[in-house]
């Protein structure tokens, strides 16, 4: 150690300890705040329903909510998948950071999940009515269905598609007959199923599908619309939603405010400006639909963009007393994180 010739610590040798010292804290804070991580994967369903997903790429609304929070240079990549098992095994193996489905799927795998990944969702995306429609003139409701009939939904009994019809047969009839016409779901994509219902040409009568695709089926004189899911809950309710693992956001708790500050800013946009919010769309999508016609559902008085969430407790309420969820939130804040807790959601 170095000592002045009285034998007390050289002044200079302990100003240079102090200097390293402070040096060493701010590399420490700075290490910090760039520890989180640089790249964010989005894996999403296809349509409107993930419409701010489509927005925050192409504006790099990620980045900029990153770069604002101290976070630097930020890359977000966004996979379009087609299912919702597809979208939750990106998630489960790493291959994503965030899952965009339907309100059904999120909650089955925040039930499977409570004890080891804790899945829970960052914000909701938008509420929408998913409309089943059929090609048969002679199906006029849900009782009008034969053992001859497939209806396509995305994922059979795990999709928002599959859970509401589900809820719509136990309507239909009676208690307990929730999952009658389970054996009639096929799984397809929102793409391929409408392919399948226009052509007519396969074993496909019906598609539980969501906007774009069910209102393109409609501009055919041969489909018509059998249920909304809007009929079955009783009114708006959340259709998707955006989730992760506990683990995630705590390591990179500002990548996860700039991520909820993105959808928050995307929301607004497409309100703001729902022409070029189509435009982004059919651009991202290689859609061939008209722009104004994806203007005017963006438009659609049914349809909001929104990311608090929106009566969630009608889906977990039934998922729940039917044996799909063996966990029955008390709340809607326990299916999601606390960044979301003090908006008026329901």
């Amino acid at each position: 150690m170095a000592k002045n010739g009285t034998g007390g610590m050289d002044k200079s040798f302990l100003g240079k300890m102090l200097a390293g010292g402070v040096a060493s804290v701010l590399c420490l804070v700075a290490g910090s705040a760039m520890a989180e991580v640089q790249t964010v994967r989005f894996a999403r369903q296809l349509g409107l329903g993930y419409l701010q997903l489509y927005v925050a790429q192409d504006l790099k609304l990620v980045e900029k909510h990153a770069k604002e929070a101290g976070l630097g240079d930020v890359t977000a990549a966004y996979t379009p998948l087609g299912s919702p098992s597809a979208v939750n095994d990106a998630l489960l193996s790493g291959s994503a950071e965030f899952a965009a489905a339907g309100i059904p799927p999120f909650l089955i795998l925040w039930d499977k999940t409570r004890k080891s990944a804790d899945v829970r969702a960052l914000a909701t995306l938008n509420s929408q009515p998913a409309y089943l429609n059929t090609n048969k003139p002679d199906v006029k409701s849900l009782a009008d269905f034969t053992e001859k009939d497939r209806i396509a939904v995305p994922t059979v009994k795990l999709s928002y598609q599959a859970i509401i019809l589900q809820m719509a047969a136990e309507k239909q009839f009676g208690d307990g007959n929730y999952a009658k016409l389970d054996n009639l779901t096929v799984s397809l994509s929102h793409p391929e199923a409408t392919i399948s219902l226009l052509s007519g040409k396969t074993e496909v009568s019906a598609s539980f599908t969501s906007p774009p695709f069910q209102y393109q089926q409609l501009e055919s004189d041969k489909i018509h619309r059998v249920i909304s899911s809007y009929d079955v809950l009783g009114g708006p309710g959340s259709f998707s939603a955006l989730w992760t693992t506990a683990k995630f956001r705590e390591n990179n708790p500002k990548t996860a405010k700039a991520v909820l500050a993105a959808m928050d800013e995307a929301s607004a946009f497409i309100k703001e400006n729902p022409k070029q919010a189509a435009e982004i769309y059919i651009r991202l999508d290689n859609s061939k639909l008209a722009p104004d016609f994806i203007e005017k559902i963006i438009t659609d008085p049914e349809i909001q963009y929104s990311t608090t969430p929106q009566n969630i407790l009608k889906y977990t309420d039934f998922m729940a007393r039917v044996g799909t969820l063996k966990n029955k939130p008390a709340t809607w804040q326990e299916l999601f994180f606390p960044e979301l807790h003090d908006r008026a959601g329901s």
